[in-house]
């Protein structure tokens, strides 16, 4: 029970507040992740925190690539686990891609508890307690990784990763979908295809584009064919500066 009304104007926002502290109680969220989550929250402010345009054809370009891909993963940390595990699921098996815990802050009992909470969403396998393989140019234990999964996958779905692995995995000739909020961030002018949208909204999204291209392959062509990543980076970008300046326009 939180307290909090569905009427409250920021009913949407403070929810994800309260799963993510939920998620930071038992062991799932670390306190950093709680921050990134807070800077997050101001970049989608600047998004109107809606799914934008840009966001829905970045989404039908990454459901092609899963849909073209042949060993896709998808990398869980602990925020993603605490606000939509159900969602990634739910794409792991329209996709025929393996989930992955991966985590900067890495402790066996805290990778424990999220494949747990992935497994009582239905996922029938979750990889990443026993790594056995290493992403190269990684020092931290980011590197770590499982053959099985990422390590061998040649598309990965990256939600709220950090640069530097997003850098890793794009040298090693990875394709990689990443979810981002910031587009200004090494992750976002790193990836393949970047999604700019909350992960809550942007991973339902993308569920329902590889329902819909599932058995469209012309359709699948065409969303990659008309997807750019920069230019659509920069048309994000440019909305957000404008909503900015209209928000600080007197009334």
């Amino acid at each position: 029970m939180t307290g909090i009304p569905p009427t409250h104007p920021r009913y949407k926002s403070l929810m994800l507040r309260e799963r993510l502290v939920g998620g930071f109680r038992h062991g799932i969220v670390v306190p950093q992740g709680l921050i990134a989550h807070g800077r997050g929250e101001m970049f989608d402010y600047l998004l109107g925190e809606q799914t934008t345009k840009e966001a829905k054809a970045a989404s039908k370009a990454a459901a092609a690539h899963l849909l073209g891909a042949q060993r896709p993963a998808i990398s869980v940390n602990g925020n993603v686990a605490a606000l939509c595990p159900e969602d990634v699921v739910r794409l792991s098996i329209l996709a025929r891609a393996r989930i992955e815990v991966c985590l900067f802050h890495r402790t066996d009992e805290r990778i424990s508890k999220i494949m747990q909470v992935l497994k009582e969403h239905g996922a029938a396998e979750v990889l990443g307690f026993l790594p056995d393989a290493e992403l190269p140019g990684l020092d931290h234990m980011r590197a770590m990784c499982s053959k099985e999964g990422i390590y061998s996958a040649d598309v990965v779905v990256i939600p709220l990763e950090d640069g530097d692995r997003a850098e890793a995995l794009a040298s090693m000739g990875k394709k990689t979908i990443a979810i981002d909020l910031n587009p200004m961030s090494r992750t976002a002018r790193t990836a393949t295809v970047t999604i700019v949208d909350e992960v809550t909204r942007a991973i339902p999204e993308l569920v329902l584009n590889v329902q819909d291209l599932k058995d469209s392959p012309e359709a699948a062509k065409s969303a990659l064919s008309k997807y750019n990543r920069d230019e659509n980076l920069k048309k994000v970008s440019n909305l957000m500066a404008k909503n900015l300046k209209s928000f600080l326009a007197p009334k």
